[in-house]
């Protein structure tokens, strides 16, 4: 190979190694920023469909960017609860505590958010059944919380 083609050659490898980083990069989709960060809730509930959740630990939650999720037996409500509401389909009157549009929108430690599931919202809370709620923050699960609904 006669020396003039070195330099060449090495500009060239060079030139395809970037555009195959390139190409690489532009195919691995956007990693994920820092998760949110976890709380801990705490879970009651009764047949008559009363649902209190308490916030035990952690930041508080700006309650006008959450979203809760109820499932009972692992399915969930055919109308979850918008947060925060006043009325709405699937639950009787009005949330109490940060669930409810003319609280605080702040959810602090030691706060508890109640609801009541309406009759008419399936599947209903009987006695017995597995209750969950998650709460999420910017679509993300950062809580958890399971109970076993009790006897009104």
């Amino acid at each position: 190979m006669p020396r003039g083609y070195a330099p060449v050659a090495v500009v060239l490898l060079l030139a395809v190694t970037v555009v195959a980083a390139g190409a690489v990069a532009a195919a691995v989709p956007a990693l994920p920023g820092d998760p949110p960060p976890q709380r801990a809730t705490s879970v009651d509930a009764t047949s008559d469909g009363r649902v209190a959740v308490t916030l035990v630990s952690g930041e508080p939650i700006d309650v006008e960017g959450a979203s809760v999720r109820v499932a009972v037996d692992g399915e969930p409500l055919a109308h979850q609860p918008p947060v925060p509401f006043f009325a709405a389909e699937g639950f009787d009157g009005g949330p109490t505590g940060p669930f409810n549009v003319a609280a605080d929108p702040t959810w602090v430690v030691g706060e508890t958010a109640s609801l009541r599931v309406a009759g008419t919202n399936d599947p209903a809370l009987r006695a017995g059944a597995a209750l969950t709620v998650r709460v999420l923050v910017g679509g993300q699960v950062v809580a958890v919380a399971e109970t076993t609904v009790e006897e009104a």
